[in-house]
């Protein structure tokens, strides 16, 4: 029993800063001041252009840079699909005339500076980045 206990305990500490690092990791969807929440839903429209509003406001969106982790993070975890194919898909869009994709920043400074700076505006950052007085949309 002592045997039991003590993996118990072991498994309690290491998971207990495992979780706490992917909780820092987690995507985090951050609006301008008026913008109102959002569920992933209406995210997803949002960000494959088929809606351009929320709640009555007109909606500027950002993505995370291709190839970045925080990027990656997005689409699997609020797109549920793969970058290769957003980018596609966005490529035609594009070429027929249905939209231009969300503004590419590089960083989650960039990101969480253009939200603040741009009415409507949205994007996205990793837990660790969010600091008081951000409008925080979702929490997926």
């Amino acid at each position: 029993m002592n045997l039991l206990k003590s993996l118990l305990v072991l498994h309690l500490m290491l998971a207990g800063p495992l979780a706490q690092a992917q909780d820092r990791d987690a995507v985090v969807l951050i609006g301008h001041a008026g913008v109102p929440t959002l569920d992933i839903a209406t995210v997803q429209r949002l960000y494959t252009g088929r809606a351009v509003e929320a709640g009555g406001v007109a909606l500027v969106l950002a993505n995370a840079a291709p190839g970045s982790r925080l990027r990656e993070r997005f689409m699997a975890s609020v797109m549920n699909q793969e970058d290769a194919k957003y980018v596609a898909y966005w490529t035609v869009r594009r070429h027929i005339g249905k939209g231009t994709p969300p503004r590419d920043l590089k960083t989650a400074a960039e990101v969480i500076e253009f939200v603040q700076a741009t009415p409507g505006a949205v994007g996205y950052v990793p837990a660790s980045e969010i600091k008081p007085g951000l409008n925080v949309l979702l929490r997926p």
